[in-house]
């Protein structure tokens, strides 16, 4: 189904098993399963993002200091009565009332985790900032293979690209590479 990064933390073991088994029969990339605040937090270590499944109170921390060490990229899915959650639900937190409903928690955990990917995506597909002198330092290798090489600005460009693609560096280490012949 999707390869969004989930990790299910309850403070009993059982119940964070039995929700983690749920999910894995369903498709979910489940990374961690966690029975305390602490673990939870240590677990999103090395993760670029991803989904936080847990319940409303840890022996050592409840879910909203979880919240607030979230690094960015990740979300909380909350499931817990909506007497202990009360009227307002902070932001950045889903929640599931209880008692749950499984094809709820697959219903509204597949939709987060398809927003999650699509954000992902957007996200790469913008374009890197440059600073100004990566900007002048890839315009003067262009302005060199434009003299040199009687090449369009666009052929220059896409000539620059296709290097830096070929030799996994990017279009800056490139356009040095190309100063430093031009200048030697």
């Amino acid at each position: 189904m999707t390869t969004t990064n989930i990790i299910v933390a309850f403070s009993k073991t059982e119940d964070a098993r039995n929700i983690r088994n749920i999910l894995v029969r369903n498709g979910f990339n489940v990374v961690a399963v966690c029975n305390s605040g602490a673990q939870t937090i240590s677990s999103l270590d090395g993760l670029s993002g991803g989904i936080v499944v847990c319940g409303y109170r840890f022996a050592d921390m409840l879910y909203s200091d979880i919240r607030e060490n979230l690094p960015s990229g990740f979300e909380m899915l909350l499931i817990a009565s909506a007497s202990k959650v009360g009227d307002e639900v902070p932001e950045g937190v889903t929640w599931l009332s209880m008692p749950l409903i499984v094809q709820r928690l697959l219903d509204v955990l597949g939709h987060m985790s398809d927003a999650y990917a699509h954000r992902k995506r957007v996200q790469r597909q913008k374009p890197v900032g440059r600073s100004q002198a990566e900007i002048q330092t890839i315009a003067r290798a262009k302005e060199l293979l434009m003299e040199r090489n009687g090449m369009t600005e666009s052929e220059a460009h896409r000539y620059i690209q296709k290097c830096s693609m070929d030799s996994g560096s990017n279009m800056v280490e490139t356009a040095q590479k190309i100063i430093r012949l031009a200048d030697s």
